[in-house]
């Protein structure tokens, strides 16, 4: 995994850098975000993109439609991506090694895991008959903390890679009962207003790509809706 636990961030400042104001990013383009993550693509692929399609803005004529979202970018994006990927055919293999990023400490981690864990505690549950979502949650919310203790009496940091590795897991099986337990005309719901948000650019975007997204979005849509947080190492 990429040494980047600020990835999210990044995007976010170097995007409204880019575009000059304060617009806040849409629950579609945090969920964009998440499938370039998912897809290993990297911090600096993502940033070229964001710069590409901003040069190309700047350099036409007439500047009728402004650049008002992530959703923008992803051609160029996958451009980079895929360019970055060519030019590294060839190249000496990079360190896979995980380490911290300056300033990331076991401390904040601990803090994160325990703040979920009480997250998980208090969240307000769908109930349903056949689908265990408050047992899950606890269950969840005691591996937390048993990681956090365990962390802390070791006063280091452990392979980052596999705990990323791990709450990825928790968090999908969060995910997986939250789907079961909500009724199907809320998932319905959810999948239009989806669909109407992405209709001007499903040209601009692979079939895979799509699939993806409207996947993270519903993911994004249902932990809201229950007030769960995401696990990742990635929203510390």
């Amino acid at each position: 995994m990429e040494n980047y636990f600020n990835y999210f961030t990044e995007i976010e400042e170097h995007f409204q850098r880019r575009r000059g104001g304060g617009l806040l990013l849409s629950t579609f383009d945090w969920a964009l975000i998440e499938t370039w993550k998912d897809a290993g693509i990297t911090l600096e692929a993502v940033l070229r993109g964001i710069d590409a399609t901003f040069e190309h803005w700047e350099r036409k004529p007439s500047k009728t439609r402004k650049v008002n979202g992530l959703l923008f970018c992803a051609q160029e994006v996958l451009a980079a991506a895929e360019d970055m990927k060519e030019a590294a055919v060839g190249a000496a293999p990079a360190d896979r090694r995980t380490e911290a990023p300056p300033g990331f400490q076991a401390t904040d981690i601990c803090a994160f895991l325990r703040r979920n864990a009480d997250q998980l505690e208090s969240a307000k549950l769908p109930e349903s008959s056949g689908v265990a979502c408050r047992p899950l949650a606890q269950e969840t919310a005691r591996t937390l903390r048993e990681t956090a203790e365990d962390l802390q009496a070791a006063k280091k940091l452990p392979r980052l890679e596999d705990l990323e590795r791990r709450l990825t897991v928790a968090e999908e099986k969060l995910f997986a009962v939250l789907l079961a337990a909500t009724p199907d005309e809320q998932i319905v719901a959810v999948r239009a207003e989806a669909d109407r948000e992405l209709a001007p650019y499903r040209r601009k975007m692979q079939a895979p790509q799509i699939e993806q997204l409207l996947k993270q979005y519903l993911h994004k849509r249902l932990l809201e809706k229950y007030g769960l947080p995401r696990l990742s190492l990635f929203y510390m």
